[in-house]
């Protein structure tokens, strides 16, 4: 019964669409509907600015972080990582949001600070070594389910590797759009000018 209790708490805590609520809350607006149409942090600090952005970004490592706590606060025999996971899944199929989610990056950032620290640090540094070098977001979130599938396979530590492959292939997924459009040269690197042009004035919001 905890077991049950522990999925449904941690896919409904996932499931609470953070980009969509600071949206139409401050903004007026779906998120969904400007930019790169994904409610998540990037293109919350697209559309929105830097202060709504960074709002969805802890918001949405905070998800991750308390579903992969839960099992310490309910005290039940579970690995964190996977709680965690299961709130990602959340993230990215809100049944709050018509199951129309973000890409998985900030809620997986929270469940590994609680789960795997060191983990946290190898993934991360690879997500931004990777955009530094590339310039494109996507390529980025992709290597970092590559990084978590490559320590989990080799790790002695961390079992159900095969989940974690799975995990790759849901970013390689959620990132499709990303990947056509770099396909066909229309992708925009983080520091294409023309992004600016996506930024919603707040004085023209009723």
């Amino acid at each position: 019964m905890h077991l049950i209790i522990l999925i449904l708490a941690s896919y409904l805590i996932g499931s609470l669409p953070a980009a969509l609520i600071i949206g139409k809350v401050f903004y007026g607006i779906d998120i969904r509907k400007h930019g790169s149409f994904n409610p998540g942090a990037t293109n919350s600090i697209r559309v929105l600015g830097k202060k709504a952005g960074i709002a969805v970004l802890l918001l949405d490592v905070g998800k991750g972080t308390l579903a992969a706590s839960l099992p310490y606060l309910l005290m039940v025999d579970v690995n964190p990582l996977y709680t965690g996971l299961i709130a990602v899944i959340g993230h990215c199929f809100p049944i709050f949001a018509g199951f129309r989610g973000g890409k998985a990056i900030a809620t997986t950032a929270g469940t590994l600070l609680v789960a795997s620290p060191a983990l946290f640090l190898i993934a991360y540094f690879a997500f931004f070594a990777v955009i530094f070098v590339t310039k494109y977001v996507f390529i980025g979130s992709i290597s970092v389910g590559i990084t978590i599938f490559l320590y989990a396979l080799f790790s002695p530590n961390i079992q159900h590797d095969w989940l974690f492959f799975l995990f790759l292939l849901l970013l390689i997924f959620l990132h499709r759009s990303n990947i056509i459009n770099f396909i066909h040269r229309q992708e925009p690197k983080i520091n294409d000018k023309n992004i600016k042009k996506d930024r919603i004035n707040p004085k023209k919001i009723v």
